[in-house]
């Protein structure tokens, strides 16, 4: 397994910001399906003792990002189609229900800010899909609607969806896929003020990542 690019932290809000680069990792596609999780290479990465790396841990195991095996090895869970296909059930469920809240409540400043992601520029030495700004975009969306009930539950989602992530980006069809494609027919659909359109959208983009590791998904 290659290690994970993990930023060392900023020691003045220790335990949360351990819990938080490490849940970044995760969502970002930093740890594959059975990847097994070692807590002092983990706190070597950081920069930090055990104890807040151990912490950061538990809440992560909670979450389902991570399981703790019968021999007290820390493992991502192993690929498993069904699970995936929970995965998408549920964020297709709720990413589409909070889409309906953030458009209720949007602004022009929110397209603005949506825009804004997509047109950074892109790392010289960018080679995958960016997934810090796919991870943007859909949280600059899904924040608009103000639920501090609904938006940490697709936060959830995409820690457990990350390992996925790391398969997809591997694939040489998500690298022919238009990345952007579904996120401007969300902007255009949010300007236009077409609901249906906008849910449509986001289905699409969702659907098709999944598509890229099983078919059929």
């Amino acid at each position: 397994m290659t290690a994970p690019r993990i930023a060392r932290i900023d020691q003045s809000k220790l335990r949360e910001n351990v819990y938080f680069a490490l849940r970044d990792a995760f969502t970002s596609g930093g740890f594959a399906p059975g990847d097994t999780v070692s807590l002092r290479d983990l706190a070597e990465q950081l920069g930090t003792s055990m104890t807040p790396v151990r912490e950061a841990v538990r809440r992560l195991v909670a979450e389902g990002a991570l399981v703790d095996t019968p021999s007290r090895t820390l493992q991502v869970p192993p690929f498993d189609a069904n699970r995936m296909q929970d995965l998408k059930r549920a964020r297709l469920a709720l990413e589409t229900l909070v889409l309906d809240l953030a458009m209720d409540r949007m602004t022009g400043q929110t397209v603005a800010e949506l825009e804004a992601v997509l047109n950074a520029p892109p790392a010289p030495d960018r080679t995958v899909p960016d997934l810090k700004q796919n991870y943007d975009f859909h949280f600059t969306l899904y924040r608009a609607s103000q639920s501090e009930v609904l938006v940490p539950l697709v936060e959830g989602l995409w820690v457990q969806y990350g390992a996925y992530l790391n398969l997809i980006i591997k694939s040489e069809d998500a690298l022919r896929m238009p990345e952007h494609k579904h996120h401007e027919e969300i902007i255009a659909a949010l300007k236009a003020g077409d609901r249906e359109a906008a849910k449509a959208a986001l289905v699409n983009d969702i659907e098709r990542s999944f598509r890229v590791i099983i078919p059929s998904a």
